[in-house]
Formats: C-alpha cells, structure tokens, sequence
C-alpha cells in the first residue's frame, strides 16, 4: 500500500559544505536504486529521526515535528572523488537552528542505519554480511 507523505520546510536558515564517508555514500545510493521507488525512508531510531532519500538529497525530521524539515543534505558530488574510497562532498542545508546540534550525531548514526539496512538487502539478495573487497595494489608483487 502505497501512502503520500507531505513534508515542508521553512526558511533557508544557513548552508554549510560537508563530506560523507564512502562508505555511507555508496551504500546509501545503492539501497535507494535497489529500491526502484521516487524516495527511500530511513528510520534513525536512536535520535527519533526519519531521513528521507531522493534522487535530489537526503531530508531529516524529527519525530517530534513529523512535517517539518529540519535539515537535508544536497548537491552531492560523488563525480569530485578520485577512488570510490574517497569521501562525497556536499551541502549541509539548515532550516532550524536545532540542525547546527543535530547534525554533530545525525551523520553517524545514518551510516549506522544505512549499513545495517544494506546488511539486510544483502541477507535477502542470498549473499553475506561478512563480504569483503579486497584493494588491489599494483604495486605489491
């Protein structure tokens, strides 16, 4: 069942450049094309957070004030990276100034919650949590 969720957000308070893990960038594009849907929701049970994923950014509400952007993360630039290992910058977007707290935990709990939905997609597609890439070092014979 398929259900509309409005979400607003006030003024542009502030915006700040940022960077996030690859980890976390990788995963997290990966979870939302797998999804095949126009948004993926992320619970961020710990804070009491929901972050919503679309093809444009990442926006945050908290569960107190369910409709209001507090924050949303925008303008990524995975193209700036050199290896895939590198971190993705981006935008750190304001629109209450409780996001300038917020934002000191926010980003690792979402890696956090973005690994272990990844793990269960994995689980899912038949493959394993214990996965591992091995680099590959040209220079090591």
């Amino acid at each position: 069942m398929n259900q509309i969720e409005t979400f607003h957000r006030g003024d542009e308070l502030g915006r700040q450049p940022s960077l996030m893990p690859a980890s976390s960038y990788n995963e997290m594009y990966t979870l939302f094309h797998r999804s095949e849907k126009s948004c993926l929701f992320v619970p961020i049970r710990l804070m009491q957070y929901m972050a919503v994923i679309d093809h444009e950014e990442v926006i945050f509400v908290d569960s107190m004030k369910k409709a209001l952007v507090e924050f949303s993360w925008k303008n990524f630039h995975p193209q700036s990276r050199e290896k895939l290992t590198d971190v993705v910058p981006y935008e750190f977007v304001y629109y209450d100034l409780k996001a300038l707290e917020t934002i000191k935990r926010v980003q690792m709990e979402f890696s956090k919650c973005i690994h272990q939905m990844m793990g269960r997609e994995q689980l899912k597609l038949g493959g394993s949590q214990l996965d591992v890439i091995i680099p590959f070092d040209r220079n090591n014979k």
